[in-house]
């Protein structure tokens, strides 16, 4: 399986848990040998939202609210047999989703 490149997509609401999961992926396959470039930080898809705060006098006032989602990419170049091990025993903290691609 060597030769054989990997891409980890990270998704979260929170920025610093997402870094930190980051750093977690990046030492853990470092350990095993492999070749890792990341975390590459994507852009941030930010969700605005416009929300009537009453629905008869006030119409014309409005609430808005927004919600960011941080990405981060992170590609293994040269894996080993134990990259793939590492990977699936990886605690993450809760609020950061995964894509592994290969």
């Amino acid at each position: 399986m060597a030769k054989q490149k990997i891409r980890i997509k990270l998704k979260s609401f929170d920025h610093k848990i997402l870094d930190q999961a980051a750093q977690q992926i990046v030492e853990a396959l470092e350990r095993t040998g492999a070749v890792v470039t990341g975390p590459v930080p994507l852009p941030t898809h930010i969700r605005k939202m416009g929300v009537i705060r009453s629905p008869f006098i006030d119409k014309d006032s409005q609430e808005q609210f927004e919600i960011r989602t941080y990405k981060r990419l992170i590609d293994i170049i040269e894996t080993t047999s134990k990259t793939i091990d590492a990977l699936t025993n990886l605690n993450l903290p809760s609020g950061v989703g995964i894509n592994i691609k290969s």
